[in-house]
């Protein structure tokens, strides 16, 4: 099953409850108990997005609540969310005890991940200064000939603690934004780099900034997930600095093969990682059995499943790997 198949069960620790369209009679949740997703099925909705949260902010006591899901806020593949950005923005004194926020819990159903309008992102972080857990889904639409793709110019945020991007084509702009940004709180940051077909242009230099560590004190969960350079990835983490203070490094759900495998073992020792992920991968039987040797004795969980790794031989012998969120999943 892939994280998009579904709408998500909890954030931040808390069980998600979608707030009751009108003239439903379910029992509203404590205020503080619950992950509130405000946003139903994109085929069923009733009422747009912000109308549905105007009876949010009257029905719920909005001081009390610490986590926010956006669900669908209308035609997604051609509106990006700037409405629900400035709805949110416009309570932001009534919610100081907002945590978390996910932006975009879109199944496939209701729209590829790949056809998510975005923009930029960074106003929430900014207005919500005290927030510890921010997750983005993000794709491209397009709207009066203007492209709606995810921004995420550098910033400064000191509460964050984990930063979850999900994109099947992330734009090189997002991972310099990310990695120039001062984030001294951040624990866990993950991010889906996706594959050239669906717009992503980053090359493994330009990670350099996050794989420093440099601006990252506190990270211990470092994800570069769904990448199809993910053997160029694994050949600049073997010899990153941040490795040394992570305790899970996952590199899964992209190509990876033979060779960026071969990477990490004869770089920096891994030993110290309480797991190593890299289900959905491309390695031969040698590989996954050396990797095994050389962790599991020391403690560490690895994960090689090859999940759903699917290839293709073109007629010239090429072979062709395919991520596991991308045009192949459409």
């Amino acid at each position: 099953m892939r994280t998009q198949d579904h709408h998500v069960e909890e954030l931040y620790g808390l069980p998600a409850f979608t707030f009751p369209e009108p003239g439903e009679t379910t029992r509203l949740a404590e205020p503080n108990a619950v992950a509130w997703r405000i946003g139903h099925e994109r085929w069923t909705v009733s009422e747009v997005w912000v109308d549905e949260f105007d009876r949010f902010c009257a029905e719920v006591d909005l001081t009390r609540v610490r986590a926010l899901i956006v669900g669908t806020w209308g035609d997604t593949e051609d509106t990006d969310p700037s409405e629900v950005i400035e709805a949110l923005l416009a309570v932001r004194d009534q919610l100081p005890a907002l945590r978390a926020l996910f932006l975009g819990d879109i199944t496939d159903k209701e729209c590829k991940l790949s056809r998510i309008s975005q923009t930029d992102v960074t106003p929430l972080l900014a207005g919500f200064p005290a927030l510890e857990e921010f997750r983005v889904r993000a794709g491209e639409g397009v709207s009066m000939g203007e492209t709606l793709k995810l921004r995420f110019p550098a910033l400064r945020h000191d509460a964050l603690r984990r930063l979850v991007v999900e994109s099947s084509g992330l734009p090189v702009d997002v991972v310099r934004g990310v990695g120039a940004s001062e984030l001294p709180a951040l624990e866990h940051l993950e991010l889906w780099l996706g594959g050239s077909d669906d717009g992503a242009d980053c090359a493994a230099a330009d990670l350099e900034p996050i794989l420093s560590g440099a601006r990252l004190p506190r990270l211990r969960h470092l994800a570069l997930r769904n990448s199809e350079i993910q053997d160029e990835v694994a050949v600049a983490v073997a010899t990153a600095p941040v490795v040394a203070r992570l305790e899970v490094l996952d590199l899964s759900m992209g190509t990876l093969g033979d060779d960026g495998a071969a990477a990490l073992l004869g770089g920096q020792p891994l030993t110290h990682l309480k797991k190593l992920d890299l289900h959905h991968n491309f390695l031969s039987d040698p590989l996954r059995q050396r990797i095994r040797q050389v962790l599991e004795p020391e403690g560490v969980e690895v994960d090689l499943d090859p999940a759903d790794a699917e290839w293709y031989e073109e007629d010239d012998g090429t072979v062709l790997r395919h991520i596991s969120v991308g045009p192949l999943s459409y």
